[in-house]
């Protein structure tokens, strides 16, 4: 049997815990917070450490930042309420190059891209880390909904106790390496459980709203941030039907993505249409029938995997999620030369957009995944 070394009073490190050192990623939020206060609590020698990633002073003016602005001192207010040091570290150019340029990028390819993933892939579980190490630490802690758990072949990430909470989809791109290193402390606590520890600990962030959107990007407009940093991103171009007729035009590909029904801008048509395909290259966005998105094989790159045992030649049975707010699938994947996988789903699935995620699980076991850079339809009948 498996045991759990995440709890609210041991992190699974040798020795007492006054004689451990501790980093906590403090996001200036009410997880992060509770995680340095219980772990301090418990009597670790905790360090708390804020990312400023990207310019303070425009984050400032906005409610819901994350990572400036208010979350900053708010960070600042929690670490001094629990009686820690604490540290704020620039981290914007490394964030801009990672992650903001890389976002952008990506949208100009025609991809659906998903920026927390890459942050926690580079920065926060990358840099941030390494940092940590510096110090003198022994684990980096973070607020995320996810549990460590010692397996038979290894560390194991599971998903959280609470499903409603689970970040796991997330943080798939952790190496096994990274995951030695990391603690989750409310990995078994329901959200609901940790507002009252905030309470009960008198933090002063208890009451304060969990962000909703891309840190980085104003009141949800990607399109906004994308056509800043990439002249032409808005230029305009043709919506065809799955025949290459033109049905319309559009103001950027940017605004799309695979699997979109809301907002085409095309009516008068008998059944709803979705975006079917981006063309890039072509400026040019293809729509179609719903059934026309159905597809059964998910091809994928830089495949990060995590289960003890080597995927093999013979591939693993599984389920993956292909959104993070969809709910898995039953599939088998199979190794690709290059770094990548080929995942069968069992039935086929719609919506599947390039430049998401395909995460695999057994259980509640994160087994790993990859970017997800195309899909087919194998079996045309069953469309």
């Amino acid at each position: 049997m498996m045991r759990s070394l995440e709890s609210t009073n041991s992190l699974g490190l040798p020795g007492a815990p006054a004689d451990t050192r501790v980093v906590v990623a403090m996001s200036g939020g009410v997880d992060s917070s509770v995680a340095a206060a219980l772990l301090k609590r418990e009597g670790y020698d905790v360090v708390g450490i804020t990312l400023q990633l990207y310019d303070h002073g425009a984050a400032v003016q906005r409610k819901g930042a994350c990572c400036a602005g208010q979350d900053i001192y708010d960070a600042r207010r929690v670490a001094e309420t629990i009686g820690i040091p604490h540290y704020v570290l620039d981290y914007e150019s490394r964030f801009s190059e990672s992650v903001i340029e890389d976002f952008a990028d990506s949208y100009m390819r025609g991809e659906t891209p998903i920026p927390c993933v890459r942050c926690n892939q580079t920065v926060k579980f990358r840099d941030l880390l390494s940092t940590a190490k510096e110090l003198g630490a022994a684990a980096l802690a973070t607020g995320h909904y996810v549990r460590r758990e010692a397996g038979v072949s290894g560390t194991e990430l599971h998903q959280a106790e609470d499903d409603s909470r689970d970040q796991s989809y997330f943080l798939f791109a952790t190496t096994p390496e990274q995951l030695d290193f990391l603690r989750f402390p409310l990995g078994g606590l329901p959200k609901s459980e940790t507002r009252k520890l905030a309470e009960e600990l008198n933090l002063p962030v208890a009451a304060k709203p969990d962000s909703q959107d891309i840190c980085f990007v104003p009141n949800g407009s990607y399109a906004q941030v994308v056509s800043r940093l990439r002249p032409g991103a808005l230029d305009p171009g043709e919506i065809v039907d799955l025949k290459g007729q033109v049905l319309g035009h559009h103001e950027g590909i940017i605004n799309f993505t695979i699997g979109q029904r809301r907002g085409i801008g095309i009516g008068g048509t008998a059944d709803p249409l979705y975006v079917v395909a981006i063309d890039a290259q072509a400026a040019r966005v293809v729509v179609g029938p719903k059934s026309a998105l159905a597809r059964d094989r998910v091809f994928v790159k830089e495949l990060n995997w995590l289960d003890g045992r080597p995927l093999g030649q013979e591939g693993r049975s599984c389920q993956v999620k292909l959104r993070s707010a969809q709910p898995a699938a039953a599939a088998r994947v199979m190794a690709s030369p290059g770094g990548g996988a080929v995942i069968d789903l069992v039935e086929p699935q719609h919506g599947i957009a390039p430049g998401q995620a395909a995460v695999l699980y057994d259980g509640s076991q994160v087994l790993g995944g990859g970017w997800i850079v195309g899909s087919e339809l194998r079996n045309q009948e069953v469309a």
